[in-house]
């Protein structure tokens, strides 16, 4: 097995996922997966009885105060969406109070595919990220996940540097309103490019198809549009702020209802796009290590200001 520090897996961790092996099977390599915020992830290719191999995905949460309750819910969820339309990994095992591991752990089948971060292609991959949001929120489940949960307050909101004061006072004023009234639907909650994995058919950006959905330790329940406005954040910070405007079209395009009102759509956008105010610096690191370095914590600071300006100006 190799062993370098960043893919090692600690060894009660190693033992408890030894014994969710199938008979004669043993791990046979250990790599370090990078993009994740809050978890450690791992590949773990697995040596077959028969000669072959096979990969697994361990995920470990360190230090995380929430850490039991989110691996309850990915647990919750993709046992849920096992046999949907929704692709998922499937699960295998979860310890989510860490009584057998040195850290709360889920253990998942591996799916093909990669994140697509890039520019290119982005005019093919919007509509699919569009039509598989839409085929979550479709989804009925016979228990409903907990209500969502919205962290960003009017207070906390982090103004960046140079922006226009003024737009951001007014946005900060829209989310210190109520809620608008909302149908609820099944949110992934962090439905955004970094957690949906593709596969190129043939090797070239119009040839895109999702092979997965992952991270679903947010599930929720909520408005549809709380969904659609965090993709539409995470766009427009990675690609420019038309593409956070135009998910919103692909969305109802692709068949998604929206809340019909546009000042309620835009309630939903500008909360979200505030949210991300708080994390700039968090988000944007992952991106860099995936290639885009040119998405300094400024740059993606200059884009959310621009992105903001558009959403008020839509609001009017």
């Amino acid at each position: 097995m190799i062993n370098h520090d960043e893919a090692a897996v600690r060894p009660l961790t190693l033992a408890w996922v030894s014994r969710h092996l199938e008979v004669g099977e043993r791990i046979v390599e250990t790599e370090a997966l990078h993009g994740g915020i809050n978890a450690e992830m791992r590949r773990l290719t697995i040596g077959t009885r028969h000669g072959g191999t096979r990969d697994l995905v361990l995920r470990t949460l360190v230090n995380m105060e929430y850490a039991e309750d989110w691996l309850n819910r990915e647990a919750g969820a993709l046992t849920l969406l096992t046999g949907t339309d929704v692709p998922v990994p499937g699960l295998v095992a979860v310890d989510p109070t860490a009584a057998h591991c040195e850290y709360p752990s889920l253990l998942m089948t591996h799916l093909a595919g990669r994140t697509v971060l890039d520019d290119e292609g982005l005019e093919t991959r919007v509509p699919l990220l569009a039509r598989q949001l839409a085929a979550i929120h479709a989804l009925r489940p016979a228990e409903r996940p907990r209500k969502y949960v919205t962290l960003t307050t009017a207070d906390t909101v982090v103004v960046p540097k140079g922006a226009d004061a003024a737009v951001w006072a007014a946005a900060i004023d829209v989310i210190r309103k109520p809620a608008p009234p909302y149908e609820g639907r099944f949110l992934h909650r962090d439905f955004q490019p970094g957690n949906v994995l593709f596969a190129m058919s043939p090797p070239s950006p119009a040839g895109a198809r999702i092979t997965g959905v992952v991270d679903w330790a947010a599930t929720s329940w909520g408005p549809a549009d709380l969904d659609v406005a965090h993709c539409s954040t995470n766009l427009a910070l990675l690609h420019g702020p038309a593409w956070g405007l135009r998910f919103a079209e692909a969305y109802e395009e692709a068949g998604g209802v929206l809340a019909a009102a546009t000042s309620e759509r835009l309630y939903w956008q500008v909360r979200d796009a505030l949210a991300a105010s708080e994390e700039v610096q968090v988000v944007s690191q992952p991106w860099r290590e995936a290639g885009r370095a040119e998405l300094t914590t400024r740059s993606v600071e200059e884009r959310l200001d621009a992105y903001v300006i558009a959403l008020m100006d839509a609001l009017g």
